[in-house]
Parts: C-alpha cells; sequence; structure tokens
C-alpha cells in the first residue's frame, strides 16, 4: 500500500471566507466558474512550460527561434559547443542536481499523478511535488532527451486544480471533478483540441463520464485551449485536414479491415514498447549508479543515438511528426523500421534513466511511422491491398491513434483528437475501429496502460482512475468495536459462565498468558456444551478461530474475504500478526452495512445525486 499523501499543506493556503466556501460547494454554477478558472491557469502553464523547453533547446543546441529541434535533418553543428549530442548528458547533469537539491533534507516519496490522486486520494495533490515535477519535465524535454511535455502539463494542471479544491473544502467528488477539469485544460492546450482534453479527463483521470461533470470540464478544456491560442497562435499538430488522406473516392466499410490490421500490430507494438522501458530501467537500476547520475548515462546514449540515426529520436518530437505527415516525406520500409526502432530505443533509455517525462506524444510519433510502415510493407503481403482507399497519410493517422491508445488509454480521447485534426468523419470511423482494436487486444493480453503500469510496478492495483481510494479508508480499524475486555484463557469455566451468563454479549475474546490473542468462545456455546454431560471444564477446548484474526489496517473488501474464509460472523481485531495484541472486535454484519452504504454514496455521487 502506497504511503498516505500529506494534508497538501492546508496551513499554508489562502484562507477562503466562509461564504464563498459555501457558494462553492452548493452551487455547479459556481463549480462551473470554478473550472474556467482552472482551465485558464492550466493553459498558462502549458504555454509557460513550452516556451521555457523551447527556449532551452533554442540555447543548447543552437536553434533559430521557433525551430522544433527534431524536424531537424542533422544536429546543429554549432550546439553545445560544438558537440551537439552532448545535449541531453548535459540536461541529465542538471535533473541529477535539481533532483539532489529538491530531495535535500527531506524523505522523497513518489510524486502523486493526477490518476492515482482521483483513484486513491480523492483528488489530493501536492503541489510543490507538481511544481518539481513540471520543473523536471521541462529540463528533460528540453535538453533533448526523448520524453513529451504532456505527463508535465497534466501533473502542474490537475496540482493547481487540486490546491483550489482543497482551498474551497470541496467535497470528494467534486474535488475529483477539478482535478480531471486541470487535466483536461492542459491536454487540450497543449494540442489544441478541447474534445480530446475533455475526454482524456473522463477516461483517464476522472474515469467515468457523468451529465454532472460534462459541464466544468469542457469549459475547463475550452478555457485551456483558447488562452495558449491567444499566447501561441501555432497549432501544436500539423493541419492533417490539408493532406490526402484518401486515394479517391469515398471510403467504404471495407477499409475497415486494414485499420483493424493496422490495431493489432500498434497494439503488440505498444506492449513491446512498455516492456521494454521496464527493461531499460532494470538495466540502469543494475548498473548500481546513483539515481541522480543516471539521466547523465541516460542522456549520453540518447545523444548518441541521435548523432548515429537522426535527430528525429529527440525531445517529444513535434518537429519529426510534422515531417513524416508531410505530403513530401518519403523513406524506404527499411529507413522507417530504422527510425521505429530508433525512437522506441531513445525513449525507452531516457524514461528508464530517470528523464521526467511520458510517451504520449512519443506514442503519437511512432505510430504514424508505424501507419507509414504499414502503408508501404502490407501490399507485399496482402494480395488486393491497393484496393482499399487510405492514402499513406490515413495511414498514419489511423496508426498514431492507435498506438497512442495502446501506451496511454483512452480509445475516446484518441478517436476526437484524430477528428479534431483530420475534420473527416470517414476517416474518424475508421480510427474507431483501429483504436477499439488496439485497447481490446492490450487490456486482454497485457492489461494495462503505461501508466497503470508503472502503478502496477510500483505494488498498486489500481488499473484506471476509477476511485477506489474510498475502499481504502474504510479499515477494520474505523470500524471495530474498541470497548472489549479479553477473558483469560485460564479463566475457570464455571466462572466464565457466571461472568457471561445467556442473554450476554454473544462473543468473547480469550488471550493467553501473555495477553497473545488465543481465540473467540461464543457464549451461547460453552452453555450448551457445559450442559451435557462431560462437557469441556477449560475454555480452550470452545476456544474458535485462534488462527483466524483481523488488522487494523486492512479495508473492507479484505476483511469481508476474512470472513469468508474463517466461517466467522466475528474475529478479532490485532495489532499486529506477530505480536498479537487484541485491539478490536469486528462483526461480519457491521462490515458489510459500511461497506453498502458507502458504496451507495458513491454510486450517488458518480449519479450527480450527492448532497
Amino acid at each position: 500500500m502506497s504511503p498516505p499523501l500529506p494534508p497538501a499543506g492546508r496551513g499554508r493556503l489562502v484562507p477562503v471566507p466562509s461564504l464563498l466556501r459555501g457558494w462553492v460547494r452548493g452551487s455547479e454554477v459556481a463549480l462551473v466558474l470554478l473550472a474556467a478558472v482552472t482551465g485558464c491557469i492550466g493553459g498558462l502553464a502549458v504555454a509557460g512550460m513550452s516556451g521555457a523547453a523551447q527556449w532551452l533547446r533554442e540555447a543548447l543546441y543552437r536553434l533559430p527561434a521557433g525551430e522544433r529541434l527534431s524536424g531537424l535533418p542533422a544536429l546543429p553543428p554549432e550546439g553545445v559547443w560544438g558537440l551537439p549530442f552532448l545535449g541531453p548528458a548535459l540536461g541529465g547533469i542538471a535533473l541529477g542536481l535539481l533532483l539532489l537539491a529538491v530531495g535535500r533534507g527531506r524523505k522523497r516519496r513518489a510524486a502523486i499523478d493526477p490518476i492515482e490522486a482521483n483513484a486513491l486520494h480523492g483528488g489530493r495533490m501536492s503541489l510543490r511535488d507538481s511544481v518539481e515535477v513540471a520543473a523536471q519535465n521541462v529540463v528533460s524535454n528540453g535538453s533533448g532527451a526523448s520524453v513529451g511535455l504532456e505527463a508535465g502539463f497534466t501533473q502542474i494542471a490537475a496540482g493547481i486544480a487540486s490546491r483550489l479544491g482543497i482551498a474551497f473544502e470541496m467535497r470528494r467528488s467534486d474535488l475529483r471533478t477539478l482535478v480531471g477539469c486541470g487535466s483536461a485544460a492542459a491536454i487540450a492546450a497543449a494540442f489544441g483540441s478541447p474534445l480530446t482534453g475533455a475526454f482524456y479527463a473522463y477516461e483517464l483521470v476522472i474515469g467515468t463520464y457523468t451529465i454532472a461533470t460534462l459541464a466544468p470540464v469542457v469549459v475547463a478544456a475550452l478555457c485551456g485551449s483558447l488562452v495558449v491560442r491567444a499566447l501561441a497562435p501555432h497549432a501544436a499538430l500539423i493541419d492533417v485536414g490539408a493532406l490526402t488522406l484518401s486515394k479517391a473516392g469515398v471510403l467504404d466499410a471495407a477499409d475497415t479491415l486494414p485499420c483493424l490490421a493496422l490495431g493489432l500490430v500498434c497494439a503488440g507494438l505498444g506492449v513491446v514498447l512498455m516492456r521494454g522501458v521496464t527493461l531499460v530501467e532494470g538495466a540502469f537500476r543494475a548498473t548500481r549508479l546513483p539515481a541522480p547520475l543516471r539521466p547523465a548515462l541516460g542522456g549520453l546514449c540518447v545523444g548518441v543515438l541521435a548523432l548515429a540515426t537522426t535527430p528525429q529520436v529527440l525531445s517529444g518530437g513535434h518537429g519529426a511528426l510534422h515531417v513524416q505527415l508531410a505530403p513530401e516525406a518519403a523513406m524506404t520500409a527499411l529507413a522507417l523500421a530504422g527510425l521505429i526502432v530508433a525512437k522506441a530505443a531513445a525513449s525507452a533509455v531516457s524514461i528508464g534513466s530517470g528523464f521526467r517525462g511520458g510517451l504520449f506524444f512519443a506514442s503519437l510519433f511512432l505510430g504514424a511511422l508505424v501507419g507509414r510502415l504499414f502503408a508501404q510493407g502490407a501490399p507485399l503481403v496482402w494480395p488486393g491491398f491497393e484496393a482499399f482507399g487510405l492514402a499513406p497519410v490515413g495511414y498514419a493517422v489511423i496508426g498514431m491513434s492507435a498506438f497512442a491508445v495502446a501506451i496511454v488509454g483512452g480509445p475516446l480521447t484518441m478517436t476526437f483528437l484524430a477528428l479534431e485534426m483530420t475534420g473527416s468523419f470517414p476517416v474518424t470511423a475508421l480510427v474507431l475501429a483501429a483504436v477499439i482494436a488496439s485497447s481490446l487486444t492490450v487490456r486482454k493480453t497485457f492489461g494495462y496502460s503505461f501508466a497503470t503500469w508503472r502503478f502496477h510496478l510500483r505494488g498498486e492495483s489500481i488499473r484506471s482512475a476509477h476511485d477506489v481510494g474510498w475502499i481504502r479508508s474504510l479499515t477494520v480499524g474505523r470500524m471495530m468495536r474498541r470497548d472489549i475486555r479479553p477473558v483469560p484463557l485460564d479463566t475457570p469455566m464455571a466462572t466464565f459462565l457466571r461472568a457471561h451468563p445467556l442473554g450476554s454479549p454473544s462473543r468473547v475474546v480469550v488471550v493467553d498468558e501473555r495477553d497473545r490473542y488465543a481465540g473467540i468462545v461464543v457464549v451461547p456455546e460453552a452453555h450448551a456444551r457445559a450442559a451435557e454431560e462431560g462437557g469441556p471444564s477449560r475454555l480452550a477446548d470452545i476456544a474458535r478461530y485462534a488462527d483466524a484474526f483481523l488488522l487494523a489496517d486492512m479495508n473492507a473488501k479484505q476483511a469481508a474475504e476474512a470472513f469468508d474464509n474463517a466461517e466467522s460472523e466475528a474475529l478479532a481485531v490485532l495489532d499486529g500478526a506477530d505480536s498479537r495484541r487484541v485491539i478490536g472486535l469486528l462483526t461480519e454484519s457491521h462490515t458489510l452495512k459500511r461497506y453498502s452504504d458507502e458504496l451507495d454514496r458513491q454510486r450517488r455521487a458518480v449519479l450527480g445525486e450527492a448532497a
């Protein structure tokens, strides 16, 4: 179980007047207005991080203003003192120093990201941790490491949203929604795509779509997108709607077949990439290098790889994606395959060595490459493939969406991204078929997206942002009775029966001479057995469930399983399996009632019925 999230600096918050707090807590209109503020702040954060990362790239590699590093045909010779391949290594050194600086004097813990915050902590995030993650992400991406900025975008925007919600003392469900609003604004601003941002929040951060969350999430996404368009009017992605997505004529149902096949290919390659990142991370740990030194080594590897292949493997890949989606793009199948391997390796090395960032944009770029390679290679093994209507750029768009779904998740998110990029409903229908094939394949064969796979490696069991934190907080320690008086196991039977007549509490906990748990005596059973001829003369003969007990940190679901396994209606609660000191008693009926009540409350909150 992960360590509990700290109180997020409640005492350091600027106090919000109680009247305003009450209005925000009790009004849907107020929630929408707060979501709009969150969206604007998220858009500003995205613009600021993007500008900072671009400034770093221009300073390190001596790029012209606005030039994308990954879109260059070769590394600029004047960059980084004439050794441009050292850019990622310098970034790794800076990142290591930053890690040392922020970790000095306090115990380090993994930063809580928006998905984990909404799944386990009711939307509570540390703003300090979020700022640190965003800064590390800017250094990583700005130095040329093969990571995107989207993870930092969502982290800082959601962290600010969480802090606002905590300041207003919002209810758990509303705070989770506001964290989703921050994430929606970040993704909408990053791609200039409000629908994409909104569905990113629904599918990946909030975990569900409801009427109650529709207005705040969409408003936040719109505000984030508008703010970035006002500050940086250049589109984040190339406008593929102006390109030729189909060969000629109308796309028909038959074109679904190659898209399904491409979706399956992307699913397999996505799983390989996620496994590869884990293997590379394990390899870096095996070097026994201190964690702050690993990014420097990883950066050197990425820089040498860019020097040996192409700068398209560097940074997030925005410039490289423009190159690959351009009409004049022409690479052989072998060159495309080599670029796919190089970019995947650069991403795995970057993340595995400790650079901060995600695989969102890398998955889009890799998917576009896979789509182009599929368009070139499929005719060699698929008779009649040329009869299908999609052009190579069309397959690149299908590949982008299908590969991103395999890595990031969110089928509707990637479908709407394709729609907002292309403006083509026929192509979007094919994208939907491909992402369904990819998502279903990954879910049934692997079971995780990249984010939830990382949680799994840390020992967490969550697979989505669906709120399961309330189950963990509904612990045995909170539900148990504490007013119990254990009876020594060596108490004479006659004394026990006089002290516990029929009609008194029906279960009595017994302990041994060292006050260690020894079982439970059922009072009616003790009286019935004592009335029999030659009945038991010792409590030890009728004590039951000596090896079945609960611990205070178990949740309600674990407790219910323990009752089933022991076939008991009540169990003692101990402070530890080794010490076996009794601290309480819990009944199955009370556990199931509390669990049912909480489940019903959560259902009403999801439906927007909570008071």
